[in-house]
């Protein structure tokens, strides 16, 4: 008995066919849609051509070969149970695409928003991987409703649970919590040059969900635990802006014309804040006298600069040019001294 030609066309061939079809469609649509939307973003670095761009890469064929298989065990011949069963797992198969291009396109928005409005959180890992994991949790929770799996009991256990882990993790927590409460506050950024009263002092590279890394002037990193960066003094040497005072201590002797002094250091000041890069042309250099010292007349010179990082160029080019002037001007910077009276006994 041979089997009709046209019943093995309709239940095998174009069952492939749909699902073949399904695949080069996607691929298609990736090359257009996917294609054009990476030339946007090179382009005009659209900001809503880049969230799709990093959402959608490589889903197109994923998406549309599902929905060829989807398609064509419609049309396969097969037994209810089988038929069934490869429909939940299809489902579950696109309800995880779904939970990748939500997690991608969460990812994505909070990294451009970020990039955008330079808000404090910029880079700080951990925020936008918790922001990816509840992603996950609620896509993990919709695949166990989708395949008859009642969530109740397990929300009620991972309660029971999330209680008897926070007891026996409380040092992580701290950390996890502590770094949250950190990016909240606004108070340190990627970027920023900090200073902890335990004296560790560096750049702000990244904040993960148990550490902060602060990258130092050698670029070396230093690891600090959130909860004890939480609960330490910081100086942001970054905030409220980049540009910051610096001050340099001189002192020069007794004999010194004050006034003299005080104008030979303005313009020497000056001089350096217009040729060194990092200092503030517009900005007036400031002198206060400040005290009398066992050998000398002390003063402060404060200065400002662009940047934290610009105070050692600034202080290094002001020291040298200032004993240069100070010499040519026979103006004198003394060595510590002391004047010893001793009153002769008489017998």
């Amino acid at each position: 008995m041979t089997s009709d030609p046209l019943t093995v066309t309709s239940q095998i061939i174009i069952p492939f066919a749909v699902i073949v079809g399904g695949i080069v469609l996607g691929i298609v649509l990736e090359i257009l849609v996917v294609g054009e939307l990476r030339k946007k973003v090179a382009r005009s670095e659209d900001k809503a051509s880049k969230v799709a761009l990093m959402a959608f890469r490589y889903m197109m064929i994923l998406s549309c070969s599902i929905l060829g298989v989807y398609g064509s065990i419609h049309l396969f011949p097969m037994n209810a149970t089988l038929f069934n069963l490869l429909k939940k797992i299809l489902h579950v198969l696109m309800i995880v695409t779904g939970t990748i291009i939500a997690s991608r396109s969460a990812a994505a928005f909070i990294n451009i928003y970020i990039e955008k409005t330079k808000v404090a959180v910029a880079g700080f890992t951990i925020f936008i991987n918790i922001i990816r994991l509840l992603v996950y949790l609620i896509g993990f929770m919709t695949i166990l409703d989708s395949i008859g799996v009642s969530i109740a009991p397990i929300l009620t256990a991972m309660g029971v649970g999330g209680l008897a882990v926070a007891l026996g993790l409380q040092s992580t927590l701290a950390n996890l919590f502590s770094g949250l409460h950190i990016i909240a506050s606004g108070k340190l950024r990627v970027g920023d040059y900090i200073k902890v009263s335990t004296g560790e002092e560096g750049y702000v590279s990244d904040m993960t969900w148990r550490e902060t890394e602060i990258r130092t002037s050698l670029d070396n990193i230093i690891v600090i635990p959130n909860s004890k960066l939480a609960s330490a003094s910081v100086t942001n040497y970054t905030l409220p802006h980049k540009e910051s005072f610096m001050i340099v201590q001189v002192g020069v002797s007794y004999d010194s014309d004050l006034k003299k002094v005080e104008a030979i250091t303005v313009a020497v000041a000056k001089e350096v804040m217009r040729e060194v890069p990092g200092g503030v042309p517009e900005s007036e250099p400031l002198i206060q006298y400040s005290r009398f010292s066992d050998s000398r007349i002390e003063f402060s010179l404060q200065l400002r600069v662009r940047d934290y990082d610009s105070q050692s160029r600034i202080q290094h080019e002001l020291i040298m040019r200032l004993h240069k002037k100070y010499e040519q001007e026979g103006i004198v910077i003394p060595y510590p001294i002391r004047t010893v009276f001793m009153k002769e006994l008489q017998a």
